[in-house]
């Protein structure tokens, strides 16, 4: 009985549709269905070898984008950055057309934010080369700098993203009310540096102090405005002190939201059979023997 149940469990599993395949489709059979499969799915061993692969040449030619950007070493070895630089925008371009063959809505998938991704990360090498006359428009560099794009792919492989993703917008509303307080005391400080200080300090007028106001809250300090009166210095050794508190506010209230996220979800009374009792609220079968859970109280 438990093997027939761990059996439906296991293929209940099997059977179930990834997010890749019911946003962009999943080919019936042939080659672009084992495309698919390499490309879009990590359960197998020859995806998960894929991933890996791929996480290696992103970080590679991060690498390569790093390296070109330090002018001695970009003057001593320009030809084999570039000759690697290329050598990448083919690979990823290679991919990129896999990825558009292997799915039943490519269009989807183009338009998604990976699909954006991967355009961007290899548009601007293609863009120098067959366009020199850019350089009279805009500087080339700035163009190179799209290629780092190509590390937002690797946001695809980690799935803690999801869950920090999660907290983040179940906080939002704590973040802005914090946000909005703090901006109302960098405001009320600024205007009273304004009056204690006045022009002749550099505060010239409201905005610059709450810019002042601002830098000194955050801890930052640039150090280009500062009080010079003692009552000015005064206010300032207080609005340090209380960035020091302030900063740690948004933190606990993601940490917290995690917290409850992560053990929150726990049913404790969905208890099976075989005595197991670590189940996720969305769990249908028994991660030890397979068996069906019951319901949700």
């Amino acid at each position: 009985m438990h093997d027939r149940a761990g059996a439906a469990g296991a293929r209940s599993q099997r059977t179930a549709r990834s997010p890749e395949t019911e946003r962009f489709g999943k080919p019936p059979s042939g080659w672009r269905r084992a495309w698919f499969e390499v490309i879009f799915e990590s359960e197998t061993r020859a995806g998960r070898r894929f991933d890996l692969v791929l996480i290696a040449l992103i970080l590679a030619s991060v690498l390569v984008v790093i390296v070109d950007s330090v002018s001695s070493y970009a003057a001593r070895y320009g030809a084999e950055l570039t000759a690697l630089e290329w050598t990448f925008t083919l690979l990823f371009t290679a991919e990129y057309a896999a990825r558009l063959a292997s799915v039943q809505r490519p269009l989807r998938y183009a338009t998604s934010f990976f699909g954006i991704v991967d355009l961007i990360s290899v548009l601007p090498t293609y863009l120098a080369f067959f366009f020199p006359e850019f350089h009279a428009l805009i500087d080339i560099r700035l163009l190179r700098l799209l290629r780092v794009f190509r590390i937002l792919k690797l946001t695809e492989y980690l799935t803690e993203m999801s869950v920090l993703g999660d907290a983040l917008r179940a906080s939002r509303r704590k973040i802005l009310v914090f946000i909005c307080v703090v901006l109302t005391i960098d405001v009320l400080m600024g205007t009273l540096l304004y009056v204690v200080e006045g022009p002749a300090n550099g505060f010239d007028n409201i905005p610059v102090s709450i810019y002042w106001a601002i830098t000194t809250m955050t801890t930052v300090g640039f150090g280009d405005i500062a009080p010079k009166t003692g009552l000015g210095r005064a206010i300032a050794s207080f609005m340090m002190l209380l960035g020091w508190g302030i900063l740690a506010v948004p933190t606990g209230i993601v940490t917290a939201e995690m917290t409850h996220r992560r053990f929150g979800e726990r049913a404790v009374d969905r208890v099976c059979a075989c005595g197991a009792d670590d189940h996720a609220a969305s769990a249908r079968f028994c991660a030890r023997c397979g068996k069906a859970l019951p319901a949700v109280v």
